[in-house]
């Protein structure tokens, strides 16, 4: 496939259907990088169910969108990838406590700054955090709540990136399950945040093929709705997709659909890498 070719066209079906990158982002569930880079030309082999994904959102089928890239053969051909020893074809990480750190610690800090409980901090961030993070209420209501409760100015994206780091040893992970199977992100969290941890290299540096952000797509896990429109995104059966995620109920939320679930010990995340990797080995 000539990359170079096919990010044209994809520019120019975006720009004749309307669409800002950021826009079309926001529809498709894609993140700002992967478009970015598929419209330069910089991703070799783009996974077909990327460019599908695009496709639809767009209005058109695969086959009109690559009308003018290459054959109608070849865009059934998919960037080969192995099949776990259970059948998994596809991974979806979660961010929080998984990816990253969680960050308790900007809990602390406020409450330091503030001369506040701890308790009270996380109160009040709890009142708010899953309807910002389903896009029912914004960041700047979490922050005047905050606000009036501590006595202080708060930007809470301030507090949550000082405090966020790299979950040690899943840069490596990430790096090699990209290698042997489809990745995406599936994330409770607020708006930008996913772009921005991007930017900032906090979470692992690959080509994720699907980015659930559930400020996006309004569903919060345990949500059924947030894993049917994960399943339909990757494009694989419900029993071919592998959740790795730090919080039991949003586990068994999606092994009753037929995912296969590992929870992460965010504490002992050297045994919960050696777990994943060893329950990834392609099989034969």
């Amino acid at each position: 496939m000539d990359e170079k070719r096919l990010g044209a066209v994809v520019q120019r079906a975006r720009r004749v259907a309307g669409y800002t990158q950021q826009a079309l982002c926001q529809k498709s569930g894609l993140s700002y990088s992967t478009l970015a880079k598929i419209e330069r030309g910089a991703i070799k082999a783009p996974s077909v169910f990327t460019i599908q994904q695009i496709a639809s959102t767009l209005g058109m089928t695969l086959d009109d969108l690559l009308a003018d890239v290459v054959s109608t053969t070849a865009t059934a051909q998919v960037v080969a990838k192995h099949s776990s020893q259970n059948g998994v074809r596809f991974v979806f990480f979660d961010m929080n406590g998984c990816l990253v750190r969680a960050a308790s610690s900007a809990f602390a800090r406020l409450a330091e700054e503030s001369g506040a409980a701890p308790d009270t901090v996380e109160t009040v961030f709890w009142q708010y955090n899953d309807a910002v993070c389903r896009g029912d209420k914004t960041v700047d209501e979490l922050n005047t709540a905050l606000a009036q409760r501590l006595g202080i100015m708060v930007d809470w994206y301030k507090y949550y990136l000082d405090a966020q780091e790299a979950m040690p040893g899943m840069a490596e992970l990430v790096a090699w399950t990209a290698e042997n199977y489809r990745v995406g992100i599936l994330t409770n969290t607020m708006p930008g945040l996913v772009q921005v941890m991007q930017a900032r290299g906090l979470v692992p540096q690959v080509h994720y093929e699907v980015i659930i952000d559930s400020s996006q797509v309004h569903a919060i896990k345990p949500e059924e709705q947030i894993y049917q429109i994960a399943t339909e995104r990757a494009g694989v059966a419900p029993n071919e997709i592998l959740l790795v995620d730090d919080d039991r109920p949003n586990l068994v939320a999606a092994s009753r659909l037929g995912w296969h679930t590992m929870k992460f010990q965010s504490h002992q995340p050297e045994e919960a890498i050696v777990a994943i990797s060893t329950a990834l080995q392609p099989a034969a």
